[in-house]
């Protein structure tokens, strides 16, 4: 039977052994060593099929990078998704990057934003996991020596090939699961990514405006812009 664990087994084995060539310096995994919160996410919140799949596009070094949690900014995750729990580091950290886990001090503008949105919108996490998923396509965080976080998309074309396609048959295999109506990119990258992984499946795939601070939409009422383009697909909040 199909499980959300057995899903990101698999895409854990199946990434296990790519390998990054310069700019990127370090890769790191929080599927292995912050799984327990992980897990602990999936077991709360995703018991049952969604209405829509909210999608990022990879872990960000101030949030599920800490905590292993989507947009798992450490207060938030702790205060709000009531989840806390160890974090082992890995191994060849980069010196300016280090993973605290949720003693992490910096703050996760994106996680901020997103979950303060969602508490403020639906009061409770069951009352907004009833209908709403979150997660993200690919699981890597990526750093160049400078300790620049670099995206998926920056990636050669080789690199790209072989990541997307573990990435494409997870997101595929967790969509079956949770059956969502929509699919909903948070960012233009994800809505492309699912619309490649997702044919043959049927959900409506949208877009939403990411709410990194990097992104100048963002910085300006995101809760607001955020309501007004996913009323514009059909989802009521």
């Amino acid at each position: 039977m199909e499980t959300m664990q057995l899903i990101v087994d698999e895409l854990v084995e199946s990434i296990s052994t790519l390998r990054f060539a310069a700019p990127v310096t370090h890769v790191y995994n929080p599927l292995i060593y912050a799984r327990r919160n992980y897990d602990a996410y999936c077991g709360l919140y995703a018991a049952e099929s969604k209405e829509v799949f909210l999608l990022g596009m990879n872990p960000g070094p101030w949030g599920m990078a800490q905590t292993g949690v989507p947009f798992g900014d450490a207060t938030m995750v702790k205060d709000w998704l009531n989840l806390e729990g160890r974090v082992d580091p890995p191994s060849g950290q980069h010196p300016k990057r280090p993973i605290q886990g949720f003693q992490c001090p910096r703050s996760e503008v994106s996680g901020q934003r997103l979950w303060g949105w969602v508490r403020a919108r639906f009061g409770t996490p069951r009352h907004f996991f009833k209908r709403f998923w979150v997660g993200n396509y690919c699981p890597l965080v990526f750093m160049e020596a400078s300790g620049r976080n670099r995206t998926p998309d920056k990636l050669p074309v080789g690199e790209k090939r072989r990541l997307f396609a573990a990435c494409d048959r997870a997101l595929y295999r967790t969509v079956e699961l949770l059956k969502p109506a929509y699919v909903i990119g948070v960012g233009k990258f994800a809505e492309e990514r699912a619309m490649v992984s997702l044919q043959g499946l049927n959900p409506t795939i949208g877009r939403i405006t990411h709410p990194s601070p990097a992104n100048p939409k963002a910085n300006k009422g995101w809760d607001h812009l955020v309501e007004s383009e996913l009323a514009g697909m059909g989802i009521r909040v």
